[in-house]
């Protein structure tokens, strides 16, 4: 079997899909996944499907299962690479990849990662001001 790299950039992990995501790839993707996450502390997961032609149902039900498992483990997703068939195929077969970010390239998700993060911290310095203001 295949296993997909997992390559750690900063606190982003990269995940270039360049093999055919068989039941039993994809199932040991999302466990290397959570497990890189958790034992890295990674606030960010990037996965490139440039080197894919062809998205069916199952590989758009697995990229919206390991956004919902980076989620619960606290980190951002967004894919990458996405061809323009690829795009028109999740469409037509009705997948809406639900919490799932996108950009043209890696760079532009990194950026997005960055910006979530910056955007999150603004949140959490805004509540700390609220909680100071109302105990004082």
């Amino acid at each position: 079997m295949e296993r997909v790299p997992i390559l750690k950039i900063g606190d982003i992990l990269l995940v270039s899909i360049q093999v055919d995501m068989s039941d039993q790839t994809a199932v040991q993707l999302q466990e290397d996944l959570a497990e890189r996450i958790v034992a890295t502390g990674s606030h960010g997961v990037i996965i490139d499907i440039t080197a894919l032609d062809i998205v069916d149902s199952f590989v758009g039900r697995m990229l919206s299962t390991i956004a919902s498992i980076s989620k619960v483990l606290d980190a951002e997703i967004v894919v990458v690479g996405m061809r323009p068939a690829v795009a028109i195929t999740l469409v037509e077969l009705g997948l809406s990849l639900n919490g799932i970010r996108t950009a043209l390239n890696v760079e532009r998700g990194m950026e997005l990662i960055a910006a979530a993060r910056v955007y999150e911290w603004d949140e959490v310095d805004a509540d700390e001001d609220a909680e100071t203001t109302a105990t004082t």
